[in-house]
């Protein structure tokens, strides 16, 4: 068997591929997590942040809640996390998790399941809401997009106008009326009236 080339580490510029990179490294990470916390009888919590700000979140199953462990880091490294954005802020988060986690489960339609009506209308209605605002926003974009071709269509009219008008005015300012004689030396106008 071949050895894998090493992976040089840095920032991967391709957003679907850095996406799907962090989605499976973090699965990863979170295993790595379990497996420390089950096999050595380890407490942690395990925090992390995607580069939309989103938060995902890890604690040993024999901690009762994320409080508790910070409570332990604070006495560990004699460290003080501040009350206003410590373990309230972060027990906020953790129930945000789980109930966007829920909702998730909740959004996906497995064929193995059963749904019952009134699940399948909320479902149903949640993601009209959903297509609409997508709807708003794009109708927005589309909006800004055409204002901004119409000032740019308006700005080349306007900027042709000039050129128009100095064009005519060039004659005068050079106080030469054969200007438009010499413009057209060498050139003949066929110029016809009515029908052949």
């Amino acid at each position: 068997m071949m050895a894998r080339g090493r992976l040089e580490i840095k920032r991967i510029e391709n957003p679907t591929q850095r996406q799907s990179t962090f989605y499976k490294r973090r699965d990863g990470l979170f295993k790595k997590a379990r497996e420390l916390a089950v096999l050595c009888d380890a407490d942690l919590l395990l925090l992390l942040f995607s580069s939309s700000g989103k938060l995902y979140h890890y604690h040993s199953p024999s901690v009762s809640n994320v409080q508790e462990l910070l409570r332990r880091y604070e006495v560990a490294s004699r460290t003080r996390i501040p009350t206003d954005q410590g373990g309230e802020k972060v027990e906020e988060m953790e129930k945000m998790c789980e109930f966007l986690e829920r909702e998730i489960r909740f959004m996906r339609i497995g064929e193995e399941e059963e749904y019952t009506f009134p699940v399948l209308e909320v479902i149903e209605q949640n993601l009209e809401a959903a297509i609409k605002k997508v709807r708003e926003e794009k109708d927005r974009k589309i909006q800004a997009e055409m204002e901004s071709l119409h000032r740019m269509v308006k700005d080349r009219g306007l900027e042709g106008y000039e050129l128009c008008e100095k064009q005519s005015l060039a004659p005068t300012l050079h106080g030469d009326s054969s200007f438009g004689e010499q413009a057209l030396f060498g050139y003949e106008l066929d110029l016809k009236l009515g029908f052949d």
